[in-house]
């Protein structure tokens, strides 16, 4: 990006709560169900149909923003956005406008990276609309179709200042929230069932000047990659735009990932006015201070702060704390369980970003759980354990959890019934170190003149003939004796 030229970005972030019903009626949220056969009275807008505000929603937004240090109103209000569109079936939305449940409040960031604080506007309540199918029908050409399943489904809208300074910047704030909500238990994340959307306003202007210019918005992005893809195409059309003498237009648009642009979606120079009112068929919605209280204390501990203490309690360096926490979110538990097993929690860390990761990559596993379903952490701490303690060698070791994830056995099964235990037997191990050399008259002549790296080549192969069960150690001793006259 041009340094005479700044971006300017703020995110508006919808996350689905977890609840098992919508916001204002008993139909499941579940998704992946046929079309419109989650729906009622109530979420279709039918007439005499009234709104019952869901407790476990209300809770669920109050955890957010406790989290993000938000003020909470003890009393906010739900208004009618009205606007026209073929998902919203009761030609409004309800959502919270003036007087939200939560403002202010901020993200931090403060590990394995330089520390940022990002503010937060306002988090509010809202239902979500249904949408709209272009795709997968014999008429699809000519028709559209909607499914109303998603119509009423709890959401929160998290709204940042407008302080992000660039699309690598906002695309880790959006990281940092998604593992935030999903820490606390508040959404499953999943962006691609649409349970974490994101639409980015940005505007560019001349380094150092204060006012604003003028914002596009980018709608709907439901991955970290695509809004930073998004946000710096965008941001380089701006200003290739205003170097050209052009005018920024204040418009909608969305990002075309087969083109690697974005494109119009519609104007907001001509914006409809939205007619918020207050919705009649809901009272305000007050909160006890006792309930607010209570919320607030049940939240888990937070992501950087459960780093920091993997870092200063548990030896793992910023980097590794990362990875657990973010990169594979979960990973910080099940190496906590593994290190209570295994009793070293250096080696079994190393285990996890080395064998752990690298199965996970090759299986396509995502999920940190899903993994522990096959491998739990007892049993994989429990053969870090039989490793370290000479049961089994390194090798071996890894060979048993293998073997561990597609049967789905206990890794001391595996070693019984195949008779892996390592070899600690000296007069056994001599025998095969002699058999070795005189199988060997060409290497053994060579170590004689002086050659040491062969004494390498004695010890793989003493390992090769124990079926690699042989203890390393006591390997290396025996063949120095033969070898050196050494012990």
């Amino acid at each position: 990006m041009a340094t005479e030229y700044e971006c300017v970005i703020g995110l508006e972030i919808h996350a689905q709560l977890l609840t098992e019903t919508k916001i204002f009626c008993g139909c499941s949220t579940r998704s992946g169900r046929p079309p419109n056969t989650q729906v009622c009275p109530v979420c279709l807008g039918l007439p005499g149909a009234l709104p019952v505000l869901n407790a476990r929603a209300v809770d669920l937004a109050l955890r957010a923003a406790c989290a993000l240090g938000c003020r909470i109103h003890r009393s906010s209000v739900f208004a009618r956005k009205n606007y026209f569109y073929p998902d919203l079936p009761k030609g409004y939305q309800i959502s919270q406008y003036d007087r939200p449940l939560a403002t202010g409040g901020h993200l931090d960031a403060d590990i394995a990276g330089p520390p940022y604080q990002v503010g937060i506007v306002r988090v509010h309540l809202e239902e979500d609309a249904g949408k709209s199918l272009h795709e997968g029908f014999t008429d699809s050409d000519r028709r559209t179709y909607v499914d109303f399943n998603r119509s009423g489904v709890p959401l929160i809208e998290i709204v940042s200042r407008p302080e992000l300074r660039s699309a690598a910047d906002a695309a880790d704030f959006f990281r940092r929230l998604r593992e935030l909500l999903v820490a606390i238990g508040v959404t499953d994340g999943n962006m691609e069932q649409g349970s974490l959307r994101c639409d980015a306003n940005v505007s560019v202007r001349p380094s150092g000047e204060a006012e604003f210019g003028t914002k596009t918005e980018i709608k709907n992005l439901n991955s970290f990659r695509f809004l930073q893809k998004a946000l710096d195409y965008e941001i380089r059309r701006q200003i290739e735009t205003l170097r050209a003498g052009g005018r920024v237009l204040h418009e909608t648009r969305l990002w075309d990932v087969a083109a690697g642009r974005t494109v119009p979606m519609r104007s907001k120079e001509e914006a409809h006015d939205y007619r918020y009112f207050p919705e009649p068929d809901l009272p305000p919605l007050e909160l006890a201070s006792e309930r607010v209280d209570t919320v607030c204390a049940s939240l888990p501990e937070l992501p950087d702060r459960r780093r920091r203490r993997l870092v200063r309690e548990h030896g793992l360096s910023e980097a590794d704390a990362v990875l657990f926490t973010q990169t594979y979110p979960g990973m910080d538990q099940y190496f906590l369980d593994v290190a209570a097993a295994a009793g070293n929690p250096r080696s079994a860390a190393n285990w996890l970003k080395g064998e752990v990761v690298r199965k996970m990559n090759d299986t396509g596993t995502e999920e940190t759980h899903c993994f522990a379903e096959r491998v739990p952490p007892g049993q994989l701490g429990r053969l870090i354990r039989l490793a370290d303690e000479g049961v089994i060698n390194g090798p071996t070791a890894k060979d048993v959890f293998e073997k561990m994830y597609a049967t789905l056995r206990p890794g001391e099964d595996i070693i019984r019934a195949e008779g892996l235990a390592q070899i600690d037997d000296a007069a056994a191990l001599l025998q095969i170190v002699r058999d070795v050399l005189e199988r060997h008259p060409g290497p053994l002549a060579e170590y004689r003149r002086g050659r040491a790296a062969v004494f390498g080549f004695f010890v793989g192969q003493v390992i090769k003939a124990s079926g690699g069960r042989a203890n390393p150690r006591l390997v290396n001793e025996l063949l120095h004796r033969e070898l050196d006259g050494t012990a």
